[in-house]
């Protein structure tokens, strides 16, 4: 369903080397009437063990992801109800992107740890932002 490459086992098939600060990948993008954006819950925790963890000690594979869909950065949560390749992402903020006919193929920028780490930070700090 994907074809994008990466040096990484799993996540090779979802996510490229993009930027200092983002890999690139494609998946569907569909509505989700939750609150949260949200994509397969073994695809996150993939995700988040290859390319958030650092490996050392125990370390949450639940934490957010940090996603770019056109302009909008959105905090991703894992779900066992999302489809395979799939982000759902809450109405509101769907409404906001250049999705016009869900559910559509779409590129992503998945912030790298740092990066992602930043914007969680603002997130905390700045309530409501990326939700």
């Amino acid at each position: 369903m994907l074809s994008l490459s990466f040096a990484v086992s799993h996540v090779s098939t979802m996510f490229t080397q993009f930027s200092k600060g983002y890999y690139l990948g494609r998946l569907y993008v569909e509505p989700h009437d939750g609150e949260h954006a949200v994509m397969r819950r073994d695809q996150h925790e993939r995700v988040n063990q290859e390319l958030y963890a650092t490996g050392e000690g125990v370390e949450r594979l639940d934490s957010p992801l940090v996603m770019k869909l056109d302009q909008q950065h959105l905090s991703v949560h894992g779900d066992d109800g999302v489809p395979e390749g799939t982000l759902a992402v809450p109405d509101d903020l769907l409404a906001s992107t250049s999705v016009e006919n869900p559910p559509e193929l779409k590129e992503v920028l998945l912030a790298k740890a740092d990066r992602a780490a930043q914007l969680l930070q603002y997130q905390f700090d700045h309530p409501g932002f990326g939700t």
